[in-house]
């Protein structure tokens, strides 16, 4: 699969990373890489100190250029290391979704993981259009203002960049094949974007089963 980039999402700085995992074993097995996860983390950040960390400094500067507040909307990779760091443990959803979890917090990387079987066909990286809907993991629906950034199939919004997923594409436990995305924004280099996916992917294939499908790939 190739993903292509708009010229208007591409003038953001903005890039993704991604690569697709095959023949994976979606079910709530108890994962004891999550403990080692959370001591590492421990031993890495505080609460009070998170918010002076570059990369995480880098996607709140995006945040705050695309007219979010991340202090009130977290980068979704910060959410994770905070909630961590708060309640002493990962949420556990699925050992698929639990995988890129702890990649994202790992890495400091905003990790998407979609159900390629409920994938519309094509695509993109670009730009929202005015009113266009977006139906997000939890439920409800969110009108976009238009000029979002969004990653989208022919068919609707599947990620509204970089914080939220689609429920559309949601891994669920008939999921058998899945695209690992990892959201790059400008002062986040592409060789840590790219070992975000890797990582997410080893962990996947570790605990759910499943091969990689090609090479990581990067847009633009």
């Amino acid at each position: 699969m190739e993903i292509s980039i708009e010229d208007e999402a591409a003038a953001l700085g903005i890039f993704i990373s991604y690569l697709e995992v095959e023949g994976v074993n979606v079910n709530l097995t108890k994962n004891g890489y999550m403990k080692d996860a959370l001591e590492e983390l421990r031993s890495r950040y505080t609460l009070e100190k998170l918010k002076e960390n570059s990369v995480i400094r880098a996607y709140r500067e995006f945040y705050w250029r695309i007219g979010i507040d991340p202090t009130k909307v977290r980068p979704s990779s910060e959410a994770m290391v905070r909630r961590v760091l708060r309640e002493g443990s990962f949420p556990r959803i699925n050992n698929v979704v639990d995988a890129g979890n702890v990649a994202s917090a790992l890495s400091l990387v905003p990790i998407g993981l979609y159900d390629l079987g409920r994938v519309n066909r094509k695509i993109v990286l670009r730009l929202a259009r005015c009113c266009e809907l977006f139906h997000p993991i939890g439920g409800g629906e969110d009108r976009m203002k238009g000029g979002e950034p969004v990653l989208a199939d022919e068919e609707e919004v599947l990620f509204l960049y970089p914080h939220r997923d689609s429920r559309k594409t949601k891994i669920r436990e008939d999921t058998r094949k899945l695209l690992i995305l990892g959201a790059g924004v400008p002062g986040v280099e592409e060789p840590r974007v790219k070992g975000a996916v890797n990582l997410a992917a080893d962990l996947i294939i570790k605990n759910a089963g499943g091969r990689k499908i090609g090479e990581i790939k990067l847009t633009p």
